[in-house]
């Protein structure tokens, strides 16, 4: 895989910098983490070269000055919302980076649970994680909440929140996701520390959209496309070009709530340090990409990629047609179609040919390998089989699992577990491929392949069974699928 990114740069640069902030203010620095702090598979893959846990690895340099707050929506809790990269909830999530943080030495003072309005599911999460010995703060909706900065920056608004106690001078808001509330914890906690006699700053590490790079540049359509949900929109910073006559890049979102940090300082301070949301941040991504049109193109890929699972997602009743319309625009914008992810128009080309379900991957050299459906066989397993044994050198001809591996699988299946499916799902065949790795040579220098599928790129023409899925993201696949199902059934 091509690099576009220099991460070594990347953590060198942005260490000094987030140290430069810090020395701004006077003991206590809001630092909100924007995107995943340890596991940034979105910008790993629209900048390759990027390392997922890079800001992790740069906050481990500050850990003994650290502490963490962990921000959810009461909203995100009351609708289950789901990791797609993990496929879990944001609640269950919260407690997977509190185990992940700690287990890195890293402190993790308390939860926050934000925008709340008296849900249910959210107290009910509140009372689980007490009982599990974590502090637990509230964080209300606010009426009027930007714009009314007369409210929010008062007792009724931002003084009605929980104080969240803090103990050391960098306190680091992180999230599951985005949409968590992040910055407006930042903001109430500033109001609260003022009214304390504590003279706190805030600062905003967000790696998304990228400041310094075109309005338009792919990296920053993609980042639209993974919000396309939250109907983020990149925009010319106004602040930043009244204040400095600099064109920068920021989102709608930190535009909108600049105001309230403006009107929030004012009180603190006597006037605000930043002129425009670009000051705000602390972000050097932008200065360490070192192959422009590497990134470009990862980028338009992971468009196209968002762009299938909003239509999967749709047809799934988990997501919405204005999320489809949204990223077809992004697609239009980029000059980019569907058809551009080489394993789309492999895949079908397959189905066409056999007039069955077929799935196609691209292996890092750009080899194109395709699997489809068998008597024995589904396409996504007869993909992996075929894709392991090409990188192991062994002649498709030459079978690696053995049918007194297979038989019994299917006997279990159709005779004792009631599947009218004999074929083999993905997980199915990998222990069938172990279980033959054991007395087959074939088998095992076959199997010794499977960590080389990391990274690489896949298509089916039908969507996945969920087992299937997993495996994939388990093998770190990237994944797509047709938006159909493999048969007429009203329920899958």
């Amino acid at each position: 895989m091509n690099k576009g990114f220099d991460n070594d740069k990347y953590l060198s640069m942005q260490s000094e910098h987030i140290r430069e902030r810090i020395a701004q203010f006077d003991n206590k620095l809001y630092l909100e983490f924007g995107g995943k702090l340890f596991d940034d598979y979105h910008a790993s893959r629209v900048l390759p070269g990027f390392e997922p846990d890079s800001k992790l690895r740069m906050l481990m340099q500050l850990r003994d000055q650290a502490e963490i707050v962990i921000v959810i929506s009461a909203k995100d809790i009351e609708k289950n919302k789901i990791r797609g990269d993990y496929g879990i909830t944001y609640d269950s999530d919260v407690l997977r980076l509190r185990d992940v943080f700690m287990e890195k030495g890293l402190y993790v003072g308390s939860v926050a649970i934000t925008q709340y309005s008296g849900q249910n599911s959210a107290d009910l999460f509140k009372k689980r994680l007490e009982n599990l010995g974590i502090k637990v703060y509230t964080l209300y909706l606010i009426d009027g909440y930007p714009s009314n900065i007369p409210l929010i920056v008062s007792d009724e608004g931002y003084g009605r929140n929980d104080y969240i106690e803090t103990t050391r001078p960098l306190v680091v808001i992180t999230a599951p996701g985005p949409g968590s509330g992040k910055m407006a914890t930042c903001l109430s906690q500033l109001y609260h520390e003022h009214k304390r006699g504590i003279h706190a700053g805030y600062a905003k590490f967000e790696t998304f959209p990228i400041w310094n790079i075109p309005l338009k540049h792919p990296v920053n359509l993609a980042y639209e496309a993974a919000t396309a949900d939250l109907n983020d929109v990149n925009m010319i910073d106004p602040f930043h070009l009244e204040a400095y006559g600099k064109t920068t890049v920021n989102y709608n979102r930190d535009v909108e709530i600049f105001p309230v940090l403006q009107a929030t300082f004012e009180k603190i301070f006597g006037q605000c340090p930043y002129q425009s949301p670009t000051d705000m941040g602390v972000n050097m991504a932008g200065n360490c990409i070192i192959d422009d049109e590497v990134c470009r193109e990862a980028s338009r890929q992971e468009i196209i990629r968002r762009y299938f699972h909003a239509r999967n997602n749709l047809l799934e009743g988990t997501g919405t047609e204005e999320e489809v319309f949204k990223i077809q625009l992004l697609m239009k914008q980029a000059g980019i179609e569907p058809e551009n992810r080489a394993v789309v128009p492999a895949a079908l080309a397959v189905e066409e040919e056999t007039g069955a379900p077929a799935a196609a991957l691209e292996l890092y050299d750009g080899r194109i390998i395709t699997g489809k459906t068998s008597a024995l066989l589904g396409p996504s397993a007869a993909l992996l089989l075929n894709a392991v044994k090409e990188l192991a050198g062994i002649e498709h001809g030459i079978h690696v699992i053995s049918p007194e591996a297979i038989e019994p699988i299917q006997k279990l299946k159709v005779d004792y577990l009631g599947s009218i499916n004999p074929r083999l799902h993905t997980d199915e065949v990998l222990i069938a491929l172990s279980i033959s790795a054991s007395h087959d040579e074939n088998a095992r220098k076959a199997m010794e392949q499977l960590s080389n599928l990391k990274g690489c790129q896949a298509h089916t023409s039908v969507m996945l069974a969920s087992v299937d899925r997993l495996q994939f993201r388990r093998l770190g696949i990237e994944i797509t699928c047709q938006p159909k199902y493999e048969n007429k059934r009203l329920y899958h």
